[in-house]
């Protein structure tokens, strides 16, 4: 605001008209860019938190909280993105990566990696097929942008972790007695640079009580801040953070980060397993007449060593549909996969045809197939598909009765 004022009656000559004039047409024209600044900054604040995941989801055996704080320099919308992508079987895949660049076709290219990503993922491909297709994937957009990322496949019941890096930095983890180190996982080049690169795959366990931190270099790196500074900064403030309550650790880790010429984003995951291992076996139907005879026999075999006794039936007569509907409509390998856990039995029968079983609208009682999936939904809590590398999976789960477990085998 700009006042002007006289003590007495003031009549205004032709030279100060003209100053005023041209004094308040500046100010028009200030607030004009201020209102065109904050409607810009609500638009990326919108894009960002569009492209970014609105919240992570519950996990069996951990708690994953992230924090995003876009650039203070410039239009605050980046490359920097997370996601937390619950897969099958207790596996759960971490992600960060960061788009070069800071700016709106930045940011367009991580959505789109984002969602690549989370594609490939949700199929069932192993983190090293994950990140080189979508590498392929940037390289035939055609952009001058690449980008970094790092990818793990965390198995919540094992606490095995996949690790692949594309150009990105080290995770770091807090062990449960205190001490923090930086994991070194083998690496390749950013995504986008080379289309034919191969990412190698690092395997590490965690036990529970760990706190794995994924972080962009907008978090340990700045004008006045050298990365290894920034890293060391990260393990001291970890080694000293309570890890019991994430969300707290990871309010510690960015509060010190004041004005910012990059994004920053934090994904941490507090590991902390699961009171009861799942027991898992499998079994390869071999394609002869009497298949399916050998699977319900595999079964029940599995299921009495587990101590399973009142569901067997059940367990029985849901293998023989699934095995009769992957023998009788697919070729090439079939296997069946069983996984006991606390509460629920869980039958999977894995073929190589992508197409999905379609369950029938409406049957013919005359007909003498076709129920097969009528009477799966009938005889489980839930059942469903899922595509695989080459095929897919059927699966679908019965209930268990409270019961006390038997030592599982090794």
């Amino acid at each position: 605001m700009c006042l002007v004022g006289w003590d007495a009656e003031h009549r205004f000559d032709p030279d100060e008209r003209s100053l005023l004039t041209a004094a308040a047409a500046l100010v028009g024209q200030a607030l004009m860019r201020a209102h065109a600044l904050d409607a810009g900054h609500e638009l990326a604040t919108m894009l960002q938190r569009s492209l970014l995941p609105r919240k992570l989801p519950e996990l069996p055996g951990g708690e994953a909280v992230a924090r995003y704080l876009p650039a203070t320099a410039g239009l605050e919308v980046g490359g920097d993105w997370y996601d937390v992508i619950p897969l099958g079987d207790g596996h759960v895949a971490l992600v960060i990566g960061d788009v070069q660049g800071h700016s709106a076709g930045a940011a367009t290219i991580m959505g789109q990696m984002r969602t690549a990503v989370r594609a490939y993922a949700v199929e069932g491909h192993p983190p090293d097929v994950v990140v080189a297709r979508a590498n392929r994937l940037l390289v035939g957009m055609e952009t001058d942008l690449f980008a970094t990322c790092l990818y793990v496949d965390l198995d919540m019941e094992e606490g095995i972790a996949r690790l692949v890096r594309a150009g990105h930095l080290h995770p770091v983890i807090r062990h449960p007695d205190g001490s923090t180190e930086e994991l070194l996982v083998e690496g390749g080049p950013p995504l986008g640079v080379l289309a034919d690169e191969e990412y190698p795959m690092t395997e590490a366990g965690l036990v529970p009580g760990t706190l794995l931190t994924l972080v962009t270099d907008g978090l340990v790196e700045s004008a006045t801040l050298s990365m290894e500074e920034g890293v060391r900064r990260v393990c001291d403030t970890l080694a000293a953070a309570d890890p019991s309550d994430a969300g707290r650790v990871a309010d510690e880790l960015v509060v010190g980060v004041n004005r910012r010429d990059d994004d920053v984003a934090l994904l941490l995951l507090r590991y902390d397993g699961t009171r009861v291992r799942p027991m898992r076996t499998h079994w390869t139907v071999w394609r002869l007449p009497n298949a399916v005879m050998h699977a319900r026999r595999f079964t029940a075999r599995t299921l009495r060593s587990w101590g399973v006794e009142e569901e067997l039936d059940g367990a029985l007569l849901v293998v023989s549909e699934l095995v009769t509907n992957a023998v009788a409509h697919t070729q090439g390998e079939v296997r069946l996969d069983l996984t006991l856990s606390a509460d629920r039995l869980r039958i999977a029968v894995n073929d190589a045809s992508p197409r999905s079983p379609v369950k029938p609208a409406d049957q013919d009682w005359e007909a003498t197939g076709g129920r097969g999936l009528l009477i799966v939904e009938a005889s489980t809590a839930s059942w469903g598909a899922v595509p695989l590398s080459g095929g897919k999976q059927v699966w679908a789960e019965i209930p268990l009765a409270p019961r006390e477990r038997l030592p599982r085998a090794r």
